[in-house]
Parts: C-alpha cells; sequence; structure tokens
C-alpha cells in the first residue's frame, strides 16, 4: 500500500522559489512500473500537472512551466522533490504528488496549502 505525503512550507514571497517534497512509503520510486508526478490547483481552478519523474530519473514537465520547474529525487530517502522558481501569486494552490500507473495519477497525497505573498 503506496502512501505519499508532500511537505514544505505553505507561505513563498513572491519571486522566491517554492520548494515541496514528497515522501513515498510502501514502492520504491526506482520501481520501473511506475512513475512520480506533481500536480496543483489553484483556487476555483481545475488540476494542472506540472511534470514528472521517472524510474531512471528522467524528467519531463509541462511546456508552460519546464522554464521555472524542477524535480529531483534521493532514491536512498525514497523522496522526491519540486522547485519552482520565479513565483507570482497566481502560483498560489494545493500542491499534490502523485503516483502514476500505466500513465494514470492513480494514487494521491492528501495535498498541501501554498500561499505566495509578500
Amino acid at each position: 500500500q503506496v502512501q505519499l505525503q508532500e511537505s514544505g512550507p505553505g507561505l513563498v514571497k513572491p519571486s522566491q522559489t517554492l520548494s515541496l517534497t514528497c515522501t513515498v512509503s510502501g514502492e520504491s520510486i526506482t520501481n520501473n512500473n511506475y512513475a512520480w508526478s506533481w500536480i496543483r490547483q489553484p483556487p476555483g481552478k481545475g488540476l494542472e500537472w506540472m511534470g514528472v519523474i521517472f524510474y531512471d530519473g528522467k524528467t519531463s514537465y509541462s511546456p508552460s512551466l519546464k522554464s521555472r520547474t524542477s524535480i529531483s529525487r534521493d532514491t536512498t530517502k525514497n523522496i522526491f522533490s519540486l522547485q519552482l522558481s520565479s513565483v507570482t501569486p497566481e502560483d498560489t494552490a494545493v500542491y499534490y504528488c502523485t503516483r502514476i500507473s500505466y500513465w494514470v495519477p492513480r494514487d494521491w497525497g492528501q495535498g498541501t496549502q501554498v500561499t505566495v505573498s509578500s
């Protein structure tokens, strides 16, 4: 039974970098049956896929966010992380980490609220 838990600061100042970590238990992030992604939902808006890191460490990002998004991992800790640079208030959202199987995010963390404000 896989479990995912987001963690990181709930408040970030404009122009700074948003950093979140997803702690994974019950499954190795190096298992080639899965991939690991970040998805966010701004208030009153729909879900937005941000990017993914595969079992071998390769990454792919949403074209609209690619220039300022980075996903990385630490296999010894079985965690993966999100960094979103140059944030603005439009980046305020609930951020989720997910596990992807057969190209679908089937397992989600509970989500963490991040507010961008001065």
